[in-house]
């Protein structure tokens, strides 16, 4: 099985050294990235050095600022230009059933002609989605009943918020196509995989089942985000046999 890598794992280069970085990531073994900025890099500076290491782009976390119909035209173009194919807001601000509702307006008014470009649109949780926010609403609930969008499950901030990630994945999937691998502690504290007390093993013998990309994250930077990255491409090498 292939695994990608989000690149805020290792945000402690990528502002740094992009090309650099990029080189890193394939040598360790990843086979694909998802983007989190493109710090000043243009889209043909991008697909160069993805296609100079062998990797592609599985997604981007991209603002929801991207998405409003002064912006979305150049969000598509650059898309298409490192050739990704799945939009993934990385959160946004929900707090209020008036900033929900908003962000569900903008939401459903790019979807179509995200799609008629081929890019899919999804959204990625954290904790919060699914405790009520200040008008009682719970977040995700909101968006998979008044959205068709799909979801980039995080399996950690899932579990970190008492949801059972394998049962979610069940869930929604015909909704999620790509999901964050992530070890941690209760509380949010991140960890290597293996290192942690999510259930890496469930997770990703669902995500197997169910064919999904699987994209691992590790926000540590213990010490260093190419450490941890490191740490976590072996955990999952040494699970062969």
């Amino acid at each position: 099985m292939d695994y990608g890598l989000q690149l805020f794992s290792v945000r402690d280069f990528t502002d740094k050294d992009l090309p650099g970085t990029l080189a890193r990531v394939a040598e360790m073994g990843y086979k694909y990235v998802e983007f989190a900025g493109f710090f000043g890099y243009s889209d043909v500076a991008v697909k160069a050095m993805l296609d100079m290491n062998g990797l592609y782009a599985s997604g981007t976390h991209s603002g929801t600022a991207g998405l409003l119909p002064e912006n979305i035209d150049e969000s598509i173009r650059f898309h298409k230009g490192i050739g990704c194919a799945n939009y993934i807001i990385p959160g946004d601000d929900l707090s209020t059933r008036e900033k929900l509702d908003r962000f569900i307006d903008t939401v459903n008014r790019a979807m179509p002609k995200l799609l008629e470009n081929g890019i899919k649109l999804h959204y990625h949780n954290h904790s919060h989605e699914f405790y009520p926010n200040a008008d009682g609403l719970f977040i995700h609930e909101e968006l998979e009943k008044k959205t068709s969008m799909l979801f980039e499950i995080d399996t950690f901030w899932a579990f970190n918020a008492g949801r059972d990630p394998v049962e979610m994945l069940e869930r929604l999937k015909d909704r999620v196509e790509v999901i964050h691998l992530k070890d941690g502690l209760k509380g949010g504290v991140g960890r290597s995989l293996g290192q942690g007390e999510a259930p890496v093993l469930k997770v990703l013998e669902k995500a197997r089942e169910l064919g999904l990309t699987v994209v691992v994250e590790s926000e540590g930077l213990d010490p260093n985000g190419l450490s941890e990255s490191g740490r976590c491409i072996d955990f999952l090498k040494s699970l062969k046999g």
